[in-house]
């Protein structure tokens, strides 16, 4: 008698879900969903990693009708879906899944979109197919546990092929045994370490993590149409991703646990500033305790950040060499909250990293572990900051949660002006506005013409 897995009953559930049974608030959460990940792509177009991805796969002219983000020219599916993977998580901008620690726009909306233009599916089915990645994503995070992270793994990395073979297949319409043999074949895609977190210079390879889920979910689509199988328990039979990536801390429950009651899209926590998801609430803080006004090195005494263990072991570089290190940094990103505009990405490059300033309040940082951080961890990513002036106050604030997370959410308005700052770095004002409508009124498109020439037309990005 075969052993019954969950991964079994989570993926029937997936491809049998029709757009008509998702509540209203998860069909409204997948277009906001949408809306921030094509904004996050247009501005990543714009980055030296997504010219040079773009450039590379353009050259080598592989046959499609897929839409490329800021480019005219169109590409087979999975080529288009590395590109545009890349670019939504080309600045640290994209959503993620606290308690799963995922980013699963970058992997799940570009194999979805081009899936759904290979196909000619709609915009119905497009929001099927992120709900079903987003949700499939985040159970295989939850169900390998901690340990992924804790031995160095980019576990958004480790599940974006599953995520983006869910959500391409789903869109082009699959029947079931083609998906989950698609499934099983991503599985054999799951890689990626963490050495761009290591403090040395990250270079651009975390942006690649998510292009490269997202072709690979993709590709595997096509291969399990065609007939090419793939082994059905590769989630949580043996060999599978939980037992060789989550081992110890493994859960294999909590792949199907609520399943239909409990919508993964709805802990989505969408970013305010372009850094780690640690380091949020620690930026958040000292903003709010600076006002309006930016604050000179010599006006600061102290910072004393206290955050999760994870995240003071990771994330306490007191130099970083480039933006990824940046990005990742406390003692930078610290620094930037009092002296500078935190949510500007310009503010990451050189200018910043170089600056006397910036280093001399950098040393100024002490990080330590705090208790209550640590307690919410990894379910909430909390700061507990206390800032010290020249003048000899002392300003403390504890943020349990951040904005942009489920507990303070970004209302439309903040969403669409976030969207719109993005996108209008490449876009006209008209197209970006158009572009917008089109999400709004995503599910009435019968394809997604109106939506992807838009992004194809983009004028600064090529």
């Amino acid at each position: 008698m075969a052993t019954a897995y969950r991964s079994t009953g989570l993926v029937e559930f997936l491809h049998d879900l029709t757009y008509d049974q998702l509540p209203q608030d998860v069909r409204a959460k997948a277009r906001q969903c949408l809306l921030d990940a094509l904004g996050c792509g247009l501005f990543g177009t714009l980055q030296p990693w997504s010219r040079i991805l773009a450039a590379e796969m353009i050259e080598e002219r592989s046959s499609g009708n897929c839409t490329v983000i800021g480019y005219g020219t169109r590409l087979s599916a999975p080529a288009a879906a590395m590109c545009n993977g890349l670019a939504i998580h080309g600045y640290e901008l994209d959503d993620l899944i606290a308690s799963s620690i995922v980013h699963p726009a970058a992997a799940v909306v570009p194999a979805a979109l081009a899936a759904a233009e290979a196909s000619g599916a709609s915009g119905e089915a497009l929001i099927s197919g992120i709900v079903a990645g987003y949700e499939i994503m985040h159970r295989v995070a939850v169900g390998m546990g901690v340990s992924p992270s804790r031995l160095g793994f980019h576990v958004t990395s480790l599940t974006a092929p599953v995520a983006a073979a869910m959500a391409a297949g789903k869109v082009a319409g699959l029947d079931l045994a083609q998906l989950t043999s698609a499934i099983g074949l991503s599985c054999s895609a799951a890689a990626g370490i963490k050495a761009f977190a290591s403090g040395d210079g990250g270079g651009m390879v975390k942006r690649l993590h998510l292009g490269r889920g997202a072709e690979a979910g993709v590709r595997a689509c096509q291969l399990a149409r065609r007939g090419f199988s793939g082994p059905p328990y590769a989630i949580d039979g043996r060999f599978g991703l939980l037992e060789i990536f989550g081992g110890a801390t493994a859960a294999p429950e909590r792949l199907t646990d609520g399943l239909g009651t409990r919508w993964a899209i709805s802990d989505i926590w969408f970013k305010v500033y372009p850094i780690c998801g640690w380091i949020q609430p620690v930026v958040q803080a000292l903003s709010d305790m600076r006002g309006g006004r930016e604050l000179a090195a010599e006006d600061i005494v102290s910072i004393r950040v206290g955050v999760s263990s994870y995240a003071a072991a990771n994330n306490g570089n007191p130099a970083p060499v480039d933006t990824m290190g940046a990005q990742y940094s406390i003692p930078f990103c610290a620094a930037l909250a009092l002296l500078g505009d935190p949510k500007d990405p310009a503010e990451y490059g050189e200018k910043r990293l170089t600056q006397k300033a910036m280093r001399d309040v950098q040393t100024k940082v002490a990080i330590h572990v705090s208790a209550e951080a640590e307690a919410v961890y990894p379910a909430k990513f909390a700061g507990d900051v206390e800032l010290t002036l020249a003048d000899g106050s002392v300003r403390h604030m504890w943020v349990p949660e951040c904005r942009g997370t489920p507990a303070d959410p970004c209302s439309d308005a903040e969403l669409e002006q976030k969207f719109s700052i993005l996108a209008r770095k490449v876009l006209t004002e008209g197209d970006a506005r158009a572009l917008a409508g089109n999400v709004s009124r995503i599910e009435e498109l019968k394809t997604l013409g109106e939506l992807t020439h838009l992004l194809g037309a983009a004028r600064n990005a090529s």
